[in-house]
């Protein structure tokens, strides 16, 4: 029998050649009253738990186990969901809380969410973190569908990606923008027009895109390098929505800014629990059931074991594009 085991970090990493979690022997825990216990079968690895492993989380706890997206098994707690395959996250999880880079999870009942059957363990191990962050922006900038138009800034990326498909699914004009590519790769329920951001005439080339009216969402998934961009492509009233930054101070004129009606909007997915991204994944079921979301592709070979976090979690900070996947 395979000794479960789970990650630990006890002090923050100086740097990314200092990311060492250590590899600790882990019981299997007991459910109370109104918890579940679940058997973690793979869990991604997000930017976010390699900056909470650098300490860059002020209300991260030591020491923890990291972790937020994951998918397995309940295998103890309330009788109709032991047996019942599961996904999830949370800003808690891995940061506040012990999270997902372990065999076993405890949760609270209410956290708990239907995998779909059509996603695989792999792949819905890596949906919590892009999509509730996508949705959560969208929502809040106030996606209705047919009749607006959604540029999306970084769109390949994996937020990215999960803002498209959301867009395009509720029916909404697409357009997206990418470092060196003008072809959006992922999946989507309409077409999706994409531009290279590296075109000296983006802006305008969006703007004839949209008709000269502009676009009633930005989602900048990257910040600093395309919010002047953003703001200049919006249409009178539109929301520019950001989620991360390279560089923290920029300027723009405020002159144009409140004169068009514009408004930002700022998004941090570490506010929303474990309990409350649920809510969200149970909300955006129906559309992983009927194919109009879809989960990012993970080779279930690929997966990798505790026994190669550090490595992975340096893979993920380097900017790698893959999908970087953990099997406890």
């Amino acid at each position: 029998m395979t000794t479960a085991q789970s990650l630990r970090l006890s002090a923050k990493a100086a740097t990314a050649a200092d990311i060492a979690p250590a590899i600790v022997n882990q019981t299997q825990p007991t459910a109370g009253a109104d918890e579940a216990v679940i058997e973690i079968f793979a869990a991604a690895v997000n930017p976010s738990d390699v900056k909470a492993a650098l300490g860059s989380m002020p209300q991260a706890v030591w020491p923890r186990t990291p972790g937020r997206d994951f998918a397995g098994r309940v295998i103890a707690g309330p009788q109709d969901w032991v047996g019942q395959d599961v996904w999830g996250t949370g800003g808690d999880l891995g940061v506040t809380r012990d999270g997902t880079h372990a065999r076993y999870l405890v949760l609270p009942i209410s956290a708990l969410s239907r995998k779909p059957k059509s996603v695989s363990v792999a792949a819905a191990a890596t949906v919590g973190v892009p999509f509730i962050t996508a949705n959560e922006g969208l929502r809040r900038a106030g996606l209705r569908g047919e009749g607006q138009t959604i540029v999306v800034f970084g769109s390949n990326g994996k937020v990215g990606q999960a803002a498209v498909q959301l867009a395009t699914r509720a029916g909404a004009n697409v357009i997206g923008v990418e470092r060196g590519s003008a072809q959006y790769r992922g999946h989507a329920s309409s077409k999706v027009t994409a531009f290279d951001s590296q075109d000296p005439n983006l802006v305008q080339s969006i703007l004839d895109a949209t008709g000269g009216r502009g676009a009633d969402i930005a989602y900048n998934t990257v910040g600093s390098p395309y919010f002047d961009t953003a703001l200049q492509t919006l249409a009178v009233g539109g929301t520019q929505i950001l989620i991360s930054t390279i560089e923290r101070n920029v300027s723009f004129d405020i002159l144009a800014f409140y004169r068009r009606n514009l408004q930002m909007l700022g998004v941090d997915s570490l506010k929303l629990t474990v309990t409350q991204c649920a809510q969200v994944l149970n909300d955006l079921l129906p559309g992983f059931d009927d194919g109009s979301l879809k989960a990012f592709d993970v080779d279930e070979s690929s997966l990798i074991p505790l026994s190669g976090a550090a490595d992975a979690y340096r893979k993920v900070l380097s900017g790698s594009m893959d999908r970087v996947v953990l099997a406890p």
